[in-house]
């Protein structure tokens, strides 16, 4: 495992580096290709993107599985790896310029490397577990802010929103009048680690799916943070619930979403 592990890191960095130029070049192409739902896009750089991330991962690496958005899942080895080729699609398709890809590499089940490239501000976001989480190769930490009065947060609002709004904005309500300030980006990848660098305090968000936060799960960790779900139990690539923070402001924040733990 330890020498495969030597050789992911430079595969891992490679794919996002050549799927983020994909990125940046198309931005204003405004191609949207079809729509899973109303609201969830797919564009021609999600797909440009993913299929030069699995060449080049299946050619390193043939006999690993491969999970991606825009297919369907690929092999059944304990090495597989977990891909966003754009993470935030819809901030994409309006080329406002908030996205980016996101590829995690796991070995039995556990998170061991990840990465997030924005390429509109070439901010590359990486860790290895045990050793730290980096933002253009400098070390990064959670904020040390404790006080929730204090605290920036974000959050993001599911792809059924329309149909459970009241839902959505009950648990909204209580943060908005508890924190500082809230924001939403729309890119949960991007916005769990801006947690990691302590440009956000804390953030929660309603059925991230795995491709969506398997790499800045493990960078958040790597830099001090910590995630559960709504009842604090340790967050799940499968939990629907998703609840991140820079761990001083963590039982706060459970103290509000956990009134909505039914919610999912």
């Amino acid at each position: 495992m330890y020498k495969i592990q030597n050789k992911i890191k430079p595969i891992l960095l490679k794919c996002l580096k050549e799927a983020g130029r994909i990125l940046k070049k198309g931005l204003h192409d405004r191609a949207v290709v079809h729509k899973k739902s109303e609201l969830n896009l797919v564009t021609a750089s999600d797909k440009a993107a993913e299929k030069r991330i699995l060449e080049i991962i299946g050619s390193a690496f043939p006999d690993h599985a491969m999970l991606a958005e825009e297919s369907p899942p690929m092999g059944n080895s304990p090495s597989r790896w977990i891909i966003d080729p754009l993470d935030g699609t819809t901030n994409f398709a309006h080329t406002f310029p908030a996205a980016c890809v996101a590829i995690g590499y796991e070995f039995e089940g556990r998170m061991q490397t990840g990465g997030v490239y924005d390429p509109f501000r070439d901010e590359l976001f990486f860790a290895e577990r045990g050793n730290g989480a980096a933002l253009n190769g400098k070390p990064i930490r959670v904020s040390q802010i404790s006080k929730i009065g204090d605290a920036l947060l974000a959050t993001g609002f599911p792809y059924d929103r329309r149909e459970r709004a009241d839902e959505y904005l009950a648990l909204f309500k209580p943060f908005m009048c508890s924190a500082q300030g809230i924001r939403r980006m729309g890119a949960a990848a991007i916005d769990l680690c801006y947690v990691a660098c302590g440009r956000y305090d804390g953030f929660w968000e309603l059925f991230l799916a795995p491709w969506d936060k398997a790499a800045a799960l493990l960078i958040l960790e790597e830099a001090g943070g910590r995630a559960t779900n709504f009842s604090g139990d340790p967050l799940t690539l499968e939990d629907k619930q998703n609840l991140a923070s820079n761990g001083r402001l963590h039982e706060a924040m459970l103290a509000i979403a956990g009134k909505f733990k039914h919610y999912g």
